[in-house]
């Protein structure tokens, strides 16, 4: 015998709209209960995987629970990603990733497994990255001004290595050659160090590198610093002046690293969680390490990290597009 569902009236909309907010900061208050994991899309002991292990070592005792990492490489980190757009909305699962995740891969790849604007929660940017470009410590020229200038004396293309297709370096690269006239030729590479020991080796004329990757030749000669791309000087290497400073403009787009939980996390736990990451990179034992990455700790609240990610990925896309650049 089925039992009559009572009509829902006005007054019954109104009682349950009033109490859900309460209803989620409950579930906040108790949050956590239980082990919290961190999804790594990155290969364990890159860059990024050890940022992840340093942040969740900090973050479990300030949450009151173990921050359990869990690398999940591949696809560009789409297997990563996609993992914890499939979990549950409940504030255990979450991941801190690059800018590829959610801008590079909406170009590169003609379908995602996942939605990038709808399958995620965004909790903060962690910090902006670095990228500079170098050449031969030996190269006839000491700055940016006299690449370009020597460049153009060249009858052949200048080869550029970069980490890859389509890569935050790839499209600084397409910049200098389509906005500013020089010859360019690009030559990816699986990853920094390789291209930074062909710079080295003279079978490469300039390389875009991180901080960390580059900064151990620059100091040693092998390498010359000649420019710093974003918005602004690295903290890593202060010295090094930025492409705007040295009048090539459009190099200002920065890249970032970022935290996002799966669509449906209560707001009150993505808040928790974006306060103390903010927190956690900035500690005194934290934020140096970050530095020594070239990464300039953020921790920005989750509303400013829409309004930073809606201003800069439409140019990011658009420039990627312009490359020509597809995944492989």
């Amino acid at each position: 015998m089925s039992v009559a569902r009572p009509p829902l009236t006005r007054r019954t909309l109104l009682a349950a709209a009033i109490a859900a907010p309460a209803l989620a900061r409950a579930q906040a208050d108790a949050w956590p209960a239980k082990p919290i994991k961190l999804v790594s899309p990155f290969n364990p002991g890159g860059a990024i995987d050890v940022l992840n292990r340093l942040i969740a070592e900090k973050l479990g005792p300030r949450l009151g629970q173990t921050v359990i990492v869990e690398a999940i490489p591949g696809a560009n980190t789409i297997k990563g990603a996609d993992a914890v757009a499939k979990a549950p909305g409940d504030g255990y699962t979450f991941m801190i990733t690059t800018m590829s995740t959610h801008v590079n891969n909406r170009v590169l790849f003609k379908s995602l497994p996942f939605d990038p604007a709808k399958d995620f929660v965004p909790i903060t940017q962690v910090s902006l990255g670095s990228v500079l470009l170098t050449a031969p410590g030996t190269a006839p020229y000491a700055d940016l001004k006299g690449f370009i200038a020597w460049a153009a004396q060249q009858k052949r293309p200048i080869s550029y290595g970069t980490w890859g297709i389509g890569s935050s370096a790839h499209v600084y690269g397409e910049i200098l050659r389509k906005d500013h006239g020089v010859n360019l030729n690009h030559v990816p590479y699986k990853g920094e160090l390789p291209a930074i020991t062909d710079v080295i080796g003279g079978n490469l004329d300039v390389t875009f590198a991180s901080p960390v990757g580059a900064r151990p030749q620059v100091a040693s000669g092998k390498l010359k610093a000649l420019a710093m791309a974003g918005p602004a000087r690295s903290a890593s290497m202060p010295d090094v002046p930025t492409f705007a400073e040295q009048g090539i403009a459009g190099m200002d787009l920065a890249v970032w690293v970022a935290a996002y939980a799966p669509a449906g996390t209560p707001r009150p736990v993505v808040e928790r969680l974006q306060r103390e990451i903010a927190a956690v990179i900035r500690l005194p034992d934290v934020a140096p390490r970050l530095v020594e990455q070239g990464q300039t700790p953020l921790g920005n609240t989750p509303d400013e990290f829409v309004a930073r990610f809606n201003a800069d990925a439409p140019r990011w896309e658009a420039l990627i597009r312009a490359s020509g650049a597809k995944a492989e």
